[in-house]
């Protein structure tokens, strides 16, 4: 079965870290890229970040230089680091798996981790 899994979100107060992370089973995500997305509470899903295959990144505007992504393929396994999180970085984060090269659709999808951060 294919499938994503996220882990590693909950409450966390303003000013934290929070690492989230992307694992795949039944298939290698060697060859894929691998993006993060969140959906805020009465908002439309944004684009967070993205890794593609050979390792080039990308980030939105609102979460460069606070957020690092990369990636294990030993592990079967991508992360995002969330540093100096703020509330408007509450939502539910997906990730997702795609075209190598970070351009296209996304073919595979986990089911989303609740983040929230709050005082």
């Amino acid at each position: 079965q294919l499938q994503l899994v996220e882990s590693g979100g909950g409450l966390v107060q303003p000013g934290g870290s929070l690492r989230l992370s992307c694992a795949a089973s039944g298939f290698t995500l060697d060859y894929y890229a691998i993006a993060w997305f969140r959906q805020a509470p009465g908002k439309e899903r944004e684009g967070v970040s993205c890794i593609s295959s050979s390792g080039s990144t990308y980030y939105s505007d609102s979460v460069k230089g606070r957020f690092t992504i990369s990636r294990d393929n030993a592990k079967n396994t991508v992360y995002l680091q969330m540093n100096s999180l703020a509330p408007e970085d509450t939502a539910v984060y997906y990730c997702a798996a795609g075209d190598p090269l970070c351009h296209g659709d996304m073919d595979y999808w986990g089911k989303g981790i609740l983040v929230t951060v709050s005082s």
